[in-house]
């Protein structure tokens, strides 16, 4: 990529990181290329739909979740699996209306956030795995765990839950996973 096409993507990006904060996900596109101080066009050309510029944005996020979970390898099953779906429940909040997005993109085979998903989901279900094997879960898949996580999810984002709040409403939600059986 020529240098001048990359500082017109990290713009985009970065731009659409600022509104998504500020405006949620479902901001205007327009928006987020005026911010940018790039074209329509130029946008396009690199995230032809607000779903490829989500999983851009949502890529950096995804991969340090993911990365930063590696401690929980250490943990007991059953608090690891408990500890990793507030992590991810806390993370799914950051951006208003992610969680229907998700929704949407989990059931689209040509969503690139339907990629993103993959990745967490394919966490959870090493975790899961691994708190079945310790006897600490019951058999619900790790699919499962992530829309129910991505549903709890919109209610902390709005009820406005402070961390504390959010992680006891993740326990209440997602007690039925950690029951053995």
């Amino acid at each position: 990529m020529r240098a001048d096409a990359q500082r017109n993507r990290d713009a985009i990006l970065t731009a659409a990181r600022e509104l998504f904060d500020a405006e949620g996900i479902l901001a205007p596109i327009d928006g987020i290329a005026t911010r940018a101080g790039v074209g329509n066009a130029t946008l396009y050309r690199n995230f032809p739909t607000r779903d490829d510029l989500l999983a851009a944005v949502m890529d950096d996020s995804v991969r340090a979740i993911i990365d930063e979970s590696a401690d929980l390898d250490d943990v007991d099953p059953a608090s690891a699996l408990r500890e990793w779906m507030f992590r991810l429940t806390w993370q799914l909040r950051v951006w208003q209306n992610l969680p229907t997005c998700i929704a949407d993109a989990i059931e689209d085979e040509d969503s690139p956030v339907r990629t993103m998903c993959a990745r967490l989901t394919g966490r959870t279900a090493e975790l899961l795995d691994r708190a079945r094997a310790a006897a600490a879960a019951s058999n619900v898949d790790a699919s499962a765990v992530f829309e129910l996580l991505t549903t709890v999810s919109w209610g902390v984002d709005r009820f406005g839950d402070d961390e504390q709040r959010a992680r006891e409403r993740v326990q209440l939600a997602t007690a039925g996973v950690l029951a053995a059986g």
